[in-house]
């Protein structure tokens, strides 16, 4: 059978036109349950399998990293061999790639840091003072209003508005301005009367008030000045910079243009001005493009502009082809025709009515299930909930093949979904809260909190309460009664009391020594928090007292959920601290504290598809991209959904605006596309309920979209009359249906880490990559990790340098020095510096040591390289792969490549510690999985292995090197213990083994090499 046939196979006519384009650029209008994601895979692996393409020459650009990781997972299974790192990912991380190989061609330093959300917040709350804000100066939370101000700058970067075209048109306002004492642009917009009592948001009639746009335009200077002067960017440079460094560096962009032979943009309908402009940048001169799009589930744009370069791309290339997906592979045909009839009621503004082609969106049901949109209204609040809960009680119990996966309630906005989280909970359902109020505010995080503010306070009587209550120091809650009771009355701390809790008539033995205990832990932490840092604090103490050893004895599904939150919050610790000099235990708290004081409760992602069997409650905007069989669309009043419009706090001046804004209430329209998306994640029942009563004496009216929709759709009619409030039970309730086994999710790839510690101890690996259990690093972690980064930067640098000599990018060529080497050596020494970890030193004098060794080590191998004639010819660094060995697939990154005189490659891979004078069999198997892959992947001769030992002493002597080539019996060894790890993993309860394979001391060492990619 040909690999054609397999690729096309199951698709339909119109799909398999889609996947099988060549020549022009291509729209396909993909709309929901149409298979898009099944269209985008495959055509990328009909380009790579039919074409003849690479597959680091298709660029596929997304939103989302699990949109990303999803797509690629489905390719590796359509590509029969390995291939080159895929370039699937979103935008940002596409940019990043970019920007990290040619930062220095625009003038960027390398080491140029990426700041997140937190980090921006930071950055502002730190130089708030040189914000001169007064027409938005907040009165009461001077923090409060940082958040709005860096959605405006994130707003003007995705227009691609730059501070200098802010200037200008405030500057022309201010010009024409009878403001005679208006300060020009770059003073300080100062004065008690300047904003006049206004309110600090912006209103029609503020459009074009020049002391606001002034304002706007010198913060968003001095934003961009801070993040300059701090050697940041924030997610909106990554793609400016990027086009800034194809604009001014052409043959940067030609390079990048020879490469991708073909683009391929998913959610189109979702691109911002910057981002289009970008992809007909990179798309040029060919114009192999595709795009994937549907204007009716345009839930994120500007001001509405769900068609604008979807418009624009018909205007861009007016013979491109268009094919729209229309056969739903998801929906009862019910469902489909409901949903069509009523997003109709945004015409003109749909591609039905503006695309010329003759588009037809209609979709139709492929599945022959029968399927009903059914309106339940209650007369209250409470009744509502109550009335889905049993609603999806009885349809669990009538439909037999129904698994608690298959419901899913929709509310359309986060603050809705707490009751009917306590209907499912009285209903003994199964559920999980994806729309809960955010991260602070689950358990776990909650408990960490409190634990920080008792070490930073002793006598933060709420926080020391929270901490006798947790569940694995088994305090009785009558003793912590007693304990709280007792400080109360004599106005005394529960930190006084914990240390005689017997004044308080705690009498039993075993709650006096875990109260002890917890005293305890507040002194020693308390101690230590004065000179470590949070993250390494917090392992300590939920390592060595208890808490990790609770987490893992739980079953596993709640395991994951809890280890999920501790992750998510891990990894906003360690923004915190690389954004402040000096992070320690009180500063969290106190930035915690400020960020909770502007909102903010902690971002928590919803990951809905994984996880136990139970109904998931979320929003609407969650569920985008997902589907279940009965679909519960919640609080369908007036002023609920749709919701009124909360403009932006700071509006971007419609004349700065580049895109097609179009006519009409988009807000009204925005909102109906979101109906539709949830309409349409419903396969065969579709419930819209409302309520009477949300508290209040006024009776609240029927959403409009339901009177719409009765309107439109000859098929659905409003109820029209409440249920009544007092009834027992809507349904015959049904008995209470036992979990589903919950079944560890094994991760679909594997890299030789990975595999490693599996053999060694699967425990290690359960925690590690099932779990994703943070880590405490260790000081071989961060000079390894510094020592790796250095010299990837070095020889980056010496490729850009050659590069830049070669090409003239900067209008001279640049000699190399007498040494050979284009880069010298206070070069290597200055990266070395900006490279080097400060984290996880024992003490100031280990870290002094490493400093040096590492400094000694650099300057052993930079002289070597320059006496030892030319430098080696980089053909790759960090070079990504993905090989199949039997079904699976292995991915892995080389070091470094080199290419040899005789054509063929040398792999490198760099290892700190002392040389090995002979490698064992067992050594030898990393490497070896890299000349599989270089040989079965890249299609290349491999000449040499190469272990460079960087704390090699005598490095003159040779013997920081210690290499090697694999033989076929070599090589079939490795396949052969790949694929066994393989199918122990899949088979495995993860206990701890006693039978390994590698040794179980090098576990720790590899877990936090393998983590960072050191390994």
């Amino acid at each position: 059978m040909k690999p054609e046939t397999d690729i096309l196979k199951g698709l339909n006519q119109e799909q398999k036109q889609a996947v099988t384009h060549n020549g022009k650029p291509l729209l396909i209008v993909a709309g929901a349950g149409t298979g898009k994601t099944t269209v985008i895979t495959k055509r990328l692996a009909w380009l790579i399998m039919e074409q003849g393409l690479r597959s680091d020459e298709i660029l596929a650009l997304t939103f989302t990293n699990k949109a990303a990781d999803e797509m690629v997972d489905r390719v590796d299974k359509l590509l029969p061999y390995g291939y080159v790192d895929l370039w699937v990912s979103t935008f940002h991380t596409f940019c990043q790639r970019i920007l990290d190989s040619h930062a220095l061609d625009i003038g960027l330093p390398g080491d140029v840091g990426l700041l997140d959300d937190t980090g921006q917040w930071l950055l502002v709350r730190e130089h708030l003072q040189k914000f001169n804000l007064d027409y938005y100066q907040p009165t009461n939370n001077p923090t409060k209003f940082i958040r709005s101000m860096l959605s405006h700058f994130s707003r003007l970067k995705d227009e691609e508005i730059t501070p200098e075209a802010y200037f200008a048109y405030a500057e022309e306002l201010r010009l024409n301005s009878d403001s005679a004492d208006m300060p020009a642009l770059g003073g300080s917009a100062s004065g008690g009367e300047a904003s006049g009592g206004k309110s600090k948001k912006m209103h029609e009639d503020d459009e074009d008030d020049p002391r606001r746009a002034v304002e706007m335009a010198n913060a968003y200077h001095t934003y961009q000045q801070l993040l300059l002067d701090n050697n940041k960017m924030d997610f909106g440079d990554l793609i400016n910079y990027t086009l800034k460094l194809f604009r001014e560096r052409p043959n940067v962009l030609k390079k990048h243009q020879e490469q991708f032979k073909h683009v391929l943009v998913d959610e189109f309908q979702d691109t911002n001005w910057a981002q289009y402009e970008l992809v007909k940048m990179l798309a040029k001169p060919q114009d192999n493009l595709t795009v994937v799009a549907d204007d009716d589930q345009s839930i994120y744009r500007f001001r509405g502009a769900s068609m604008s370069n979807v418009i624009q791309f018909s205007k861009d290339y007016t013979g491109a082809a268009t094919v729209a997906l229309v056969k739903n592979y998801r929906s009862g045909q019910a469902i489909l025709d409901a949903a069509y009839d009523f997003i109709q009621l945004n015409n003109p503004n749909r591609l039905e009515v503006r695309v010329g082609g003759g588009i037809d969106k209609k979709l139709a049901a492929e599945t022959k299930e029968t399927a009903s949109v059914t309106h339940l209204h209650c007369a209250s609040a409470g009744d509502e909930a109550r009335v889905v809960a049993e609603t999806i009680a009885e349809l669990k119990k009538r439909d037999k093949v129904a698994t608690w996966n298959d419901f899913a309630v929709l509310v359309r906005a986060n603050s809705q979904a707490a009751i009917f989280e306590e209907a499912l909970a009285s209903t003994n359902i199964p559920h999980q809260n994806y729309a809960a109020s955010g991260l602070y505010k689950t358990t776990i995080v909650a408990n960490i909190l409190a634990f920080f503010d008792a070490i930073s306070d002793y006598h933060e009587s709420r926080a020391i309460f929270r901490l006798l209550n947790l569940p694995f120091l088994t305090i009785p809650i009558e003793d912590i009664i007693k304990l709280n009771h007792y400080a109360s009355k004599k106005s005394m701390t529960l930190y006084e009391i914990i240390k005689q809790p017997q004044r308080a008539g705690v009498s039993d033995g075993d709650a006096v020594l875990e109260m002890q205990r917890l005293r305890s832990w507040i002194e020693k932490y308390g101690d230590l928090s004065k000179r470590e840092q949070p993250t390494s604090l917090l392992f300590d103490w939920m390592q060595d007292e208890g808490y990790f050893d609770y987490l893992n004895a739980m079953p596993d599904a709640d395991s994951m959920r809890e280890y999920r939150y501790l992750r998510y919050f891990w990894e906003h610790l360690k923004e915190i601290e690389a954004a402040l000099a000096s992070s320690r235990v009180k500063d969290v708290v106190d930035i915690i504290k400020q960020e909770k004081d502007s909102g903010d409760s902690g971002s928590l992602p919803p990951d809905a598809e994984s996880g136990p069997e139970m109904v998931r409650v979320m929003t609407i905007h969650s569920a985008k991209g997902l589907e279940f069989k009965y679909v519960f669309v919640t609080n369908m009043v007036d002023r609920r959904f749709p919701t009124i419009e909360r403009r932006e706090a700071i509006e971007i001046p419609n004349a700065l605006v580049k895109e097609v804004i179009p006519a009409g209430d988009h807000h009204l329209e925005e909102e109906r596309r979101l109906f539709y998306v949830a309409m349409t994640r419903a396969k065969s029942g579709l419930f819209f309920t409302s309520a009477e009563h949300y508290g209040g004496v006024q009776k609240k009216k029927l959403s409009r979209f339901l009177v719409e929709l009765s309107a439109a759709h000859k098929g659905f009619e409003a109820s029209a009359k409440a249920l009544a409030g007092d009834h027992t039970s809507f349904l015959p309730k049904a008995r209470r249906s036992p979990k589903a086994p919950f079944k560890l999710p094994i991760p679909k790839r594997f890299s030789f880490t990975q595999l490693k510690i599996f053999d060694a101890d699967p425990f290690e690996y359960k925690l590690q990559f099932i779990y994703k259990v943070p880590t405490k690093g260790k000081y071989v972690f961060s000079y390894g990790s510094t020592m790796h980064a250095t010299l990837q930067q070095f020889f980056q640098l010496l490729s850009q340098k050659r590069r830049a000599g070669q090409a003239d990018l900067f209008g001279a060529h640049t000699e190399s020095p007498a040494t050979g080497l284009s880069v010298p050596l206070a070069e290597l020494l200055n990266i070395y510096e900006k490279s080097w970890i400060d984290d996880w030193y024992e003490d100031a004098e280990q870290k002094e040591k490493y400093h040096k060794q590492g400094k000694s080590r650099l300057k052993d191998f930079y002289e070597h390289l320059a006496s030892s004639g030319p430098a080696p010819k980089v053909k790759a660094l960090e070079r990504g792969f993905s090989v199949k060995v039997g079904e699976y697939t292995i991915m892995g990154r080389m070091d470094r490549v080199d290419q040899r005189a005789d054509g063929s490659v040398r792999i490198v891979d760099y290892k700190t510690g002392k040389p090995k004078q002979k490698l064992a069999k067992e050594d030898k198997f990393q490497l070896l999985v890299y000349q599989i892959a270089a040989e079965e992947v890249f299609k290349e001769k491999v000449g040499e292995l190469a272990y460079h030992y960087i704390d090699a002493e005598n490095i003159k002597s040779g013997e920081n090197i210690v290499s090697f080539v694999g033989t076929d019996s070599e090589k079939q060894e490795v396949k052969d213990w790949v694929l066994d790890v393989i199918t122990r993993i899949h088979t495995s309860d993860f206990s701890p083994s006693d039978d390994r394979f590698f040794p179980s001391e090098d576990v720790e060492y590899l877990r936090d090499l393998g983590e960072a990619g050191v390994i």
